[in-house]
């Protein structure tokens, strides 16, 4: 499996192209802007894209979701929960930022536990609510895309519409802080991590951070 980090929008998103290296087929991961960037990147791979995932629905992880749906006419995916942030620019906070970003409906809402063969490669849905009601990760293999739910010594903000702390710091003791120290963390923003480095060292989780 191949995974390309394609660092997009005014924000710095992580959208990730994940495929299979002998087939080509995979899926993109929080198109959140650039979308002729992403496209020359799916282009220079040879890639085949047969979904869009989405972690959440804020508006910096959406932004090139549209042009880039009807360029591949391809299906895209969200956490059950965030669907209302599509359409919603107060929503999805693009207002708040001054660039109004609206997408279609989800093609398929997802919930904690279901599967998803895309491309040849399986995805697990992890439900991971806090910094968006209906947040998730997707899980493959050691890969875990985290989206804003989990960064390298940080937890995503939760002081945002819809938000909740409690629930952020809940669902990654009980969904991510499960796996083994092993699992590859990719994050919507910043370096990749691992689940123990995170166990370990994030002031969020250990209850240093006020030290």
């Amino acid at each position: 499996m191949t995974i390309d980090t394609v660092i997009v929008g005014p924000f710095e998103v992580n959208c990730y192209l994940v495929f299979d290296s002998a087939g080509r087929k995979g899926v993109i991961i929080d198109p959140g802007g650039d979308e002729e960037l992403i496209l020359s990147r799916i282009k220079e791979h040879s890639m085949l894209p047969e979904a869009i995932l989405l972690t959440h629905g804020h508006g910096d992880h959406i932004a090139a979701l549209p042009e880039i749906k009807k360029r591949l006419n391809i299906p895209h995916y969200i956490g059950r929960g965030d669907e209302p942030l599509l359409e919603s620019p107060s929503a999805n906070v693009s207002a708040l930022y001054g660039y109004p970003i609206t997408c279609p409906p989800a093609d398929f809402v997802v919930s904690d536990g279901d599967t998803l063969d895309l491309g040849g490669i399986n995805f697990s849905v992890l439900a991971t609510p806090g910094h968006t009601p209906g947040g998730v990760c997707y899980m493959s293999g050691r890969f875990l895309f985290c989206g804003d739910t989990l960064f390298n010594y940080s937890v995503g903000r939760t002081d945002l519409p819809g938000g909740n702390y409690e629930q952020l710091i809940s669902s990654i003791e009980k969904n991510i802080l499960t796996l083994p120290d092993d699992i590859i963390c990719y994050p919507g923003h910043g370096p990749a991590t691992t689940v123990g480095e995170e166990r370990r060292n994030n002031p969020f989780l250990t209850g240093r951070r006020f030290v």
